[in-house]
């Protein structure tokens, strides 16, 4: 990890990385204002804001490298479609230097396939912008509120079942806690501890609440959770209204990418929008069904001048009614119509032997350099296979660093392999999923593929 990347993650902890990263005063209230603006602007308007920002975005992009070689100028449609592969293999190639003066960050998403991303400090705070106001719609103060999150942070050794299973950041505000904890046995610790700090709103990955509401639920225990914030994976309906009945929560679920290339919310069941302002969407068709048609999301950033990815294509899909005319495609484009979600982002989670999800598995591809692609698999409660198609100079170094990620998040029960192979695992529709579990909580085996689409981080 680089020396600006760990001062960055250790500025995120604290209040002041509050104000001198995601809501500094140069970028942040501007930001929010433009957001609040568009959101209430005609189509028209949208246009004009998105064309003006874009030309800006693709004069920068011509600099780089890669748009050098494209020398397509400011023609968005003179412009290839770009590919992870391409960004993945020479990151450097879309970055407008110098490189040290951006926010660093690296993902592999849920697909394997390892990134390292350059991010401006004017697009952290549009980021933080996009979420915030969604809180704010809700009543709920972001700079103030008491928040608890739920998501993939490291808290302790897996191993270790002993609370706390939590700590607080940000001078107390902030209660950070694990999801690979959640089991059975830890819930009345977890549900104490909640009750202790009343949060005004929780974070979480959809798969997380869903644990921890079922097993507060099973366990005849209760809480009271004014708003819950989902994100980087699909909130099924079901997930929704658990979570309504359990916590008695306002839900707010939105969609991104670690490339910042698209950003959609979602206030109401299966209702989303794509955030005017934010980037320039472009939904292609992928495949047709019987009564819809499938369209990859294809996305530009309009705020991250450092690192300017033009058309990129995230693989995610969302599904439309057979028949609609350019007008309304565009209207969804802009975010004044809407539509009913981004298609297989469900839950990639582990099981453990004590019945806990174990989730953030797609950060073990992270900071491993000779990784084209990788999949786990869990054979049973104890075993692991973690499958690596192998780059040029993949050696026991990086061997070792996947073992030492998977640790991170793996209880030292849980045995894996890590195996080096030509070709990864196809289901029957020719998918290569990133997760697939055999074995399910349930005690029996199972052919289980997460499908999942690109998860911001």
């Amino acid at each position: 990890m680089s020396v600006v990347k760990s001062l960055a993650a250790k500025l995120k902890s604290l209040s002041l990385g509050d104000v001198l990263l995601r809501r500094n005063p140069l970028f942040y209230p501007d930001a929010l204002r433009v957001l609040n603006h568009l959101d209430g602007a005609t189509l028209e308007e949208r246009r004009r804001f998105t064309k003006a920002h874009l030309k800006t975005v693709l004069q920068a992009a011509s600099r780089t490298r890669y748009g050098r070689q494209v020398g397509a100028g400011e023609d968005i449609a003179a412009w290839p479609f770009l590919e992870k592969s391409l960004v993945r293999d020479d990151p450097l190639a879309f970055v407008l230097p110098p490189v040290w003066l951006s926010s660093p960050a690296s993902t592999s998403g849920t697909t394997g396939l390892p990134l390292k991303l350059y991010r401006s400090f004017q697009s952290v705070c549009v980021e933080q912008a996009s979420i915030d106001r969604l809180m704010l719609a809700k009543g709920v103060n972001p700079r103030t509120a008491r928040t608890a999150v739920l998501r993939g942070e490291n808290i302790k050794d897996p191993t270790d079942r002993q609370p706390p299973f939590w700590k607080f950041v940000a001078g107390g505000q902030r209660m950070v806690m694990s999801s690979n904890h959640l089991s059975p046995q830890t819930i009345e610790a977890y549900h104490s501890a909640l009750t202790a700090f009343a949060p005004e709103c929780l974070m979480a990955y959809p798969t997380s609440l869903e644990s921890l509401c079922r097993l507060l639920q099973e366990s005849g225990r209760c809480l009271h959770i004014p708003l819950v914030v989902t994100s980087s994976e699909t909130l099924t309906p079901q997930t929704r209204r658990l979570a309504q009945e359990v916590l008695g929560a306002e839900l707010v679920d939105y969609y991104g990418q670690a490339e910042r290339v698209a950003f959609a919310y979602s206030f109401r069941e299966e209702e989303y929008r794509f955030l005017a302002g934010y980037a320039f969407v472009e939904l292609i068709p992928s495949e047709e069904e019987e009564d819809a048609v499938l369209y990859e999301i294809v996305g530009t950033n309009l705020w991250n001048l450092k690192m300017p990815l033009v058309r990129y294509r995230t693989g995610d899909l969302i599904r439309l009614p057979k028949g609609l005319s350019t007008s309304q495609i565009e209207a969804i484009c802009y975010g004044v119509e809407p539509f009913g979600g981004v298609l297989g982002r469900q839950g990639d989670y582990l099981v453990s032997p004590d019945g806990a999800h174990l989730i953030g598995i797609n950060h073990i591809p992270r900071d491993v350099e000779h990784v084209v692609r990788m999949q786990v698999i869990q054979e049973s409660p104890y075993r692991v296979r973690i499958l690596v198609v192998a780059a040029e100079g993949f050696n026991e170094q990086d061997r070792q660093q996947i073992l030492h990620n998977a640790a991170l998040k793996l209880p030292a029960e849980m045995q894996v392999e890590v195996e080096v192979v030509q070709d990864l695992v196809r289901t029957a529709q020719n998918k290569v999923p990133f997760i697939i579990r055999k074995w399910n909580n349930e005690g029996g085996t199972q052919d289980d593929h997460a499908q999942t689409g690109q998860q911001g981080d």
